[in-house]
């Protein structure tokens, strides 16, 4: 996170009030990581429009935006064990704690989602020949929504949670008709940062879903949506990562209209057929 801020302040295009809050952020990232825009401020000595300033001169529309890629970078440089001792103490509660966790979640992600990059994904799924998902471990769930869900639409959407061989064969049969779509949540498993560097080398589309604007994938990405994730234990939440495949899935039957909800009607009938439920 230091790297990152210290490249905006060398840039030299701030002004002095401005470079205050940087420095903030650059030498107190846990402080800023959680901290209110008033907070900030009086910690930098600027009035919070100057905190807003500062939010947009690194590439954000203001500091709700910011705050969720403060905390997810300093998360994501922690370990699993560090992650528990950071919020260790907070609730005596951690069931009712993680209710109020993802309801602060979806605040910001309503509050920092930009709809059109969820309609981007949507229509590159309608559009594409065959879609591949992965995901790794528990990060795999939103995939196993929006595969499901799309088939039964009769969207060509697989989802691929393995590595290897087995994941190099399943990229091979990816071109430019195709689209890749990865969920990236707090640490990026090596297997995954490699398929997707390949598929872009194929020119194969890329849709990424992540809690950090600042992904090894973003650039290599045609289609980036940015979550919250904080958790309140050693794992990050899926809640809004869920919630976006949710609204994918919402348009994309949007989208395919008739011919998506005819697709639906026949895959209910076999399964009645098949006596599944």
């Amino acid at each position: 996170m230091a790297d990152w801020i210290e490249e905006t302040l060398e840039r030299g295009r701030a002004g002095r009030a401005t470079e205050r809050v940087l420095r903030v952020l650059r030498d107190e990232p846990r402080f800023a990581s959680y901290a209110t825009a008033a907070e900030v401020a009086e910690r930098a000595e600027v009035n919070v429009a100057t905190v807003v300033r500062a939010g947009q001169q690194l590439g954000y529309s203001g500091w709700p935006a910011l705050r969720v890629e403060l905390r997810s970078r300093y998360l994501a440089s922690l370990s699993a064990g560090e992650v528990l001792a950071e919020h260790a103490g907070s609730d005596a509660d951690p069931v009712r704690a993680a209710v109020r966790s993802d309801r602060e979640n979806l605040r910001l992600l309503e509050r920092t989602l930009e709809p059109g990059r969820v309609r981007a994904v949507a229509a590159a799924l309608h559009e594409a020949r065959r879609s591949l998902v992965l995901g790794s471990g528990t990060f795999a769930a939103p995939g196993v929504q929006l595969s499901h869900a799309a088939q039964i639409m009769g969207y060509d959407v697989r989802l691929h949670d393995s590595g290897g061989t087995s994941l190099v064969n399943a990229l091979a049969r990816l071109g430019e008709r195709d689209l890749l779509v990865v969920c990236d949540l707090w640490m990026l498993p090596v297997a995954l940062g490699r398929a997707a560097r390949m598929a872009a080398d194929e020119s194969v589309p890329i849709a990424l879903i992540t809690d950090r604007r600042d992904s090894p994938l973003v650039a290599v990405a045609d289609h980036v949506v940015v979550v919250p994730s904080e958790g309140v234990g050693m794992f990050p939440s899926l809640t809004t990562a869920m919630v976006i495949v949710h609204a994918i899935l919402a348009e994309l039957a949007r989208i395919g209209g008739e011919t998506a909800l005819a697709a639906v009607r026949r895959t209910e009938r076999l399964w009645e057929q098949a006596e599944l439920f």
